[in-house]
């Protein structure tokens, strides 16, 4: 379904047109006074190179850039900001106060994978309505790409036991909601966050901390308050003080249909063997294990043959599992002479130097398998193979596709990326340093 810009952004939430950087709005005002701000031209987002080690990459942020696309507005507020610090010039305000973005966006598929220059985001526009988004969306993507490509790493090798996103009080309150969403996309099922779980609809969890324990004079009072108020399902956490005893005193409360336990501290792997034995010998059979602390993806393979049911991640995750940002670049590839010819441009710096031109991108699958990254300039040409055109469009002329937003595209998204990893060689899954999982061709025309 198709959403106009207007009918988007009324009061879903304050303005985005300030989350960017002041060079943005000087770039405006100076290709206004010369004479080219409306010059048709083509900007892509793309990553050069992936994170050290990794493998593959993760498309995340795409339903939370459309968002803030759709409240990029300059209202009065922001207006008289700019005019009081002499931001730009009156003509350039003139412009801002109308700006509604009409041009196309399309890109890679939310929760799709990509590689090295893999077109991600291909904006549409007029030199000034595509340039003064830049830096809204390459904040957005970078941080949640990131995000997404750790749990995805994690995901993959826990074997299936789910996970649970428990990083907000290690990231701005803003950056936690954006990582819950992100880290459900890529195969997190939960979140301990209450707003991501209210705009997004993802599932939150969550029982008791430590605290909870401490305030009560004995741990038996504690266990026995959580109990008594959410029930013999709740999950109990055993490492306040004794692991040994608190499990006893759990089975002794809720009796052998406590729900769970979380383990906290200590070597994880041994403590969850000796939990589930003390467990079954209580007749505690069906009381599942979660292990938290500072997991990352090596934390949690480490832990596959344990008897853990599910695990709670939060620093490492929130923070990419040492990479906390995608590394994406926003470049201008093309412009339109006043012939209406295009003219492939890009930047020829040592290092950061970048592929010019329109870009078409396929996924050439052999056997359902992924072989390359094929990246035609600007089409594919007859004979590079079969498989999965890469590239959709999220706005035409203007228009949101809706679709692409809120909680029904997180599930898009998880469908997307389980079917992208499916695609992908054994490889992908390795956790040791690695060149990227396919090659990345370009097939200039």
């Amino acid at each position: 379904m198709l959403a106009s810009m207007r009918e988007l952004t009324t009061p879903d939430g304050p303005s985005t047109a300030l989350l960017t950087d002041h060079y943005e709005l000087t770039m405006l005002q100076a290709a206004l006074d010369a004479g080219t701000a409306d010059t048709p031209c083509l900007f892509e987002m793309f990553g050069r190179r992936l994170p050290a080690g990794r493998r593959y990459g993760v498309v995340a942020g795409t339903g939370r850039f459309l968002e803030g696309l759709s409240r990029f507005r300059f209202g009065d507020a922001e207006l008289g900001f700019l005019r009081d610090t002499g931001v730009v010039s009156e003509d350039a305000l003139d412009w801002l106060a109308d700006y509604r973005f009409s041009g196309t966006i399309r890109g890679y598929r939310e929760g799709d994978v990509y590689f090295p220059g893999s077109p991600l985001l291909i904006v549409e526009a007029s030199f000034a309505e595509a340039v003064i988004l830049e830096t809204l969306a390459l904040s957005v993507y970078n941080y949640d790409s990131a995000v997404a490509a750790a749990a995805s790493r994690m995901s993959g090798v826990a074997l299936g036991r789910p996970l649970a996103e428990m990083g907000s009080r290690r990231t701005n309150e803003s950056s936690a909601v954006a990582a819950a969403r992100a880290a459900v996309v890529a195969g997190f099922s939960s979140t301990s966050n209450l707003e991501a779980g209210r705009r997004y609809g993802l599932r939150t969890i969550g029982t008791s901390a430590h605290s909870f324990t401490l305030l009560h004079p004995t741990e038996e009072d504690a266990f026995r308050a959580q109990i008594n108020s959410l029930g013999a399902d709740t999950t109990v956490l055993l490492d306040t003080y004794d692991v040994d005893a608190a499990l006893e005193t759990a089975v002794r409360i809720a009796g052998p249909n406590l729900g769970g336990v979380r383990l906290d501290s200590g070597d994880l792997g041994i403590q969850a063997t000796e939990v589930r034995e003390k467990l079954d010998a209580l007749g505690a059979h069906n009381t599942t294990i979660t292990v938290t602390s500072d997991l990352d993806e090596y934390a949690i393979a480490s832990l596959a043959s344990a008897p853990v049911d599910s695990y709670g991640v939060g620093t490492r995750l929130v923070t990419g599992s040492g990479a906390p940002s995608a590394n994406l670049v926003y470049k201008l590839t093309a412009r339109q002479d006043d012939e209406g010819t295009w003219h492939s441009v890009a930047k020829k710096a040592a290092g950061k130097g970048s592929h010019g031109g329109l870009k078409t991108a396929r996924r050439v699958l052999s056997g359902g398998t992924a072989t390359q990254e094929a990246i035609g300039v600007p089409h594919l040409p007859d004979g590079v193979g079969k498989g999965r055109d890469l590239q959709v469009d999220f706005v035409v002329d203007g228009e949101i596709d809706d679709s692409f937003t809120g909680p029904q595209a997180v599930v898009r998204a998880q469908e997307m990326h389980r079917a992208a990893m499916a695609e992908l060689p054994r490889s992908a899954r390795r956790l040791q340093d690695g060149d990227p999982t396919i090659p990345t061709i370009f097939y200039d025309a």
